[in-house]
């Protein structure tokens, strides 16, 4: 139902209601407009305008192509968080898909170096984006955290790979600004679109998935799509 090429697209108030809605397909077909709105907490004129983004006529029409969809999944539904992959490995087999990775892939074989940068979990995925592009032929180094001078850096034509869920990790940013300073290019990869992290970066990749808080607030988000898209890249080149 819901395209790459919308998805890319959505606002912030857009993801919001795309990501209720992929939580509650079962509820929301037999929920009105009005509930619906309320329950999100936006206007009826919100959700027409979501469904006119998506190519519906209106509320109407966007329900009976969500009660097909639902009549067409198999019997037993899998688990959540198997659903969020599945709708998001539909999403990527798409030629938008590997549209979107054409900027990134051919500043990838241009580069010199790759550098590749996250912390916490996503350090640990910037070890591994380094890891695999090494394996693939390709020299990379991953940094897994930030605090490094990199006012000092000299390297000419490098590519920064950066990886933040939330895209709004001070020290990470800072870095990559400091990057940006010495005419490295910036690829990024992303939850939100509307991230600092995206909007500081020369091709960003969000993934638009539902943030997960375990454990007294630490991050439980999926990393797969983030996985897949640098195999994918490494792959490409």
């Amino acid at each position: 139902m819901f395209s790459y090429e919308e998805i890319q697209k959505y606002t912030e108030t857009d993801i919001r209601i795309y990501k209720y809605i992929i939580s509650n397909s079962d509820k929301i077909q037999y929920m009105t407009i009005r509930e619906l709105a309320n329950e999100i907490q936006v206007s009826t004129s919100t959700i027409l305008r979501f469904c006119s983004k998506n190519n519906f006529e209106g509320y109407s029409e966007f329900k009976d192509a969500l009660k097909k969809e639902i009549t067409l999944q198999s019997p037993r539904p899998p688990m959540e968080d198997l659903q969020e992959l599945s709708d998001f490995f539909a999403r990527a087999n798409s030629s938008a898909f590997e549209e979107k990775l054409l900027f990134a892939i051919d500043v990838l074989r241009k580069a010199d170096l790759i550098i590749f940068i996250g912390m916490g979990s996503s350090g640990t995925l910037a070890k591994y984006g380094a890891r695999y592009f090494s394996n693939m032929g390709h020299f990379a180094v991953g940094l897994e955290d930030a605090l490094y001078p990199i006012e000092s850096f000299q390297w000419k034509n490098t590519a920064v790979m950066a990886f933040s869920e939330s895209g709004e990790t001070e020290r990470l940013i800072e870095a990559v600004h400091q990057f940006r300073k010495k005419n490295c290019c910036v690829l990024s990869i992303t939850n939100s679109p509307l991230s600092t992290l995206a909007r500081l970066s020369d091709w960003n990749f969000s993934y638009n998935l539902n943030t997960r808080r375990i454990n007294g607030g630490y991050n439980g988000t999926t990393q797969v799509p983030v996985i897949f898209v640098i195999e994918t890249l490494a792959k490409r080149l």
